[in-house]
């Protein structure tokens, strides 16, 4: 069994906002495995890991760019915004996504930022890289808070086909990219959900209702409307349109299909937000822990 460090404690607690001695109880029950420590402080109702998984948590720039029907999107990483704004910082953020966007060799940009750290005097890291295209029909991107062209703190592309005209569609693309922007999603479709995270749920759904002390007869039919309203968080589709709630994206795609005179599909689509996942540094939090593990 790992020790249960103050380290893992902070960790833990980042990752799901619950409290630091709840946090030391799961570790311990779990025998200092992070995934299992999660789960089970979500059994537990003490975790909000799932709402917070997608906050900011470091500085640095996200960029899309759109040429023909391939789009590109970037995430580079840097220790604070004030260093993000610096116009070297830029240029090789604009010089990230040009490059993924044409090809080109992204492990070579990664190598440039040896000589950009020591001229600005911060850590970096290019994170990711995601590319969309389509062969007929149209790849539109969309910058949330964007400072500049091309850069912000969210970043989406949206590729769609169909034989429709162009402008039409970018019109569709646009609103979908903001509707992705704002409500997030993981997958595209019921089909596309990862069955690990869905067997995880499911066993997640169950402990929690046979905790409450629900009968076994309708434990099963409480997970199965736990997963619809999963589905109706994290996969596309099945999303409330952020534009008009009483529509799922799938009709709102429909409806365009038949206004449109052919038929009109979602293809692909990325979405970045500048530092969902990673932890923010706070130098203060771990001499709190370390004093309570101490007590």
């Amino acid at each position: 069994m790992p020790e249960i460090t103050a380290s893992l404690i902070k960790e833990l607690r980042e990752k799901t906002g619950a409290g630091m001695m709840e946090c030391k109880k799961a570790l311990t029950e779990t025998a200092g495995d992070m995934e299992a420590a999660i789960d089970w402080l979500r059994k537990k109702g003490l975790s909000v890991a799932a709402k917070k998984a997608g906050r900011v948590a470091a500085q640095g720039l996200v960029a899309a760019a759109v040429s023909g029907n391939k789009g590109a999107v970037v995430e580079v990483n840097i220790e604070t915004d004030f260093a993000a704004k610096n116009p070297d910082f830029r240029a090789y953020v604009k010089s990230v996504v040009d490059t993924a966007l044409n090809g080109g060799d992204i492990e070579a940009k990664k190598a440039e930022l040896t000589d950009l750290i020591a001229k600005i005097g911060e850590n970096m890291n290019l994170r990711r890289t995601a590319v969309v295209s389509v062969d007929k029909g149209v790849v539109s991107a969309y910058i949330h808070s964007q400072e500049e062209p091309g850069l912000g703190k969210i970043g989406v592309l949206v590729a769609l086909k169909s034989d429709a005209a162009a402008d039409k569609l970018q019109e569709v693309a646009k609103q979908l990219a903001m509707h992705i922007a704002a409500a997030a999603p993981k997958f595209k479709t019921i089909e596309t959900v990862d069955p690990d995270a869905l067997a995880r749920e499911k066993a997640i759904y169950a402990e929690k209702a046979k905790a409450s002390g629900k009968p076994e007869a309708i434990i099963e039919k409480i997970v199965e409307g736990s997963i619809r309203k999963y589905y109706e968080e994290v996969v596309l589709m099945e999303q409330a349109y952020i534009m008009d709630p009483d529509k799922k994206i799938k009709d709102v795609l429909a409806e365009k299909s038949k206004e449109l005179g052919t038929a009109v599909e979602l293809a692909d689509f990325a979405r970045f937000a500048l530092g969902e996942g990673i932890e923010k540094k706070q130098e203060d939090f771990a001499s709190e822990v370390a004093a309570q593990m101490n007590k």
